[in-house]
């Protein structure tokens, strides 16, 4: 499907909370995204995140979303967007980083900035990537909310229209599996 008038159908119906017109977007576009996000930024990684958090936010703004002409211009606008802020966020870690760095100074660091410093390691990056691949769709999306956006549970629940119970639970299992999956580094 690549027309303008499919893809604005299908945006009408992910508006209206149809799923499965919502993954028919996600698989119609996302190559084309990452490929012009790889063209913007020049990361494949940082590319795929983007395209990948775009869609997640489109998913839990679904009724609030707007009525849009050209699905795949807004897209990309959405992704150069995106991209930036994840630009300028590696950018302000990597300079606390290098702060912590040269000042020698062993402090206790939060999990979330634990987890980016791990990701310098080309290899141990490598390796977090492939043990994120065996998470759920949503239990990356709440990852991301927990130590990315930094929400609490109640936040969670709220944001995801699920139950704290369940967000903990899940949440509790995604971290579980990266543990047993990262247990050797």
């Amino acid at each position: 499907m690549k027309n303008k008038l499919g893809y604005r159908l299908l945006w009408e119906r992910v508006r209206n909370g149809d799923e499965q017109a919502f993954f028919d977007l996600y698989a119609a576009l996302f190559n084309e995204l990452v490929n012009f996000g790889i063209r913007t930024c020049g990361d494949a990684d940082l590319a795929s995140e983007a395209t990948d958090e775009i869609f997640v936010t489109i998913w839990e703004k679904r009724d609030r979303l707007d009525r849009v002409e050209n699905v795949q211009a807004y897209l990309i606008t959405f992704l150069k967007r995106k991209i930036l802020r994840l630009l300028e966020k590696q950018h302000k870690i990597q300079t606390a980083l290098r702060h912590v760095k040269a000042e020698d100074d062993w402090i206790e660091i939060p999990y979330e900035e634990f987890i980016i410093k791990v990701q310098t390691n080309e290899w141990i990056q490598i390796r977090l990537k492939e043990a994120l691949e065996k998470l759920s769709f949503r239990q990356k999306q709440l990852i991301h909310l927990k130590f990315f956006e930094g929400y609490s549970y109640e936040k969670i629940a709220e944001t995801t229209q699920m139950t704290v119970k369940t967000a903990y639970n899940t949440l509790y299992d995604a971290l579980k599996v990266l543990r047993q999956e990262l247990k050797d580094l």
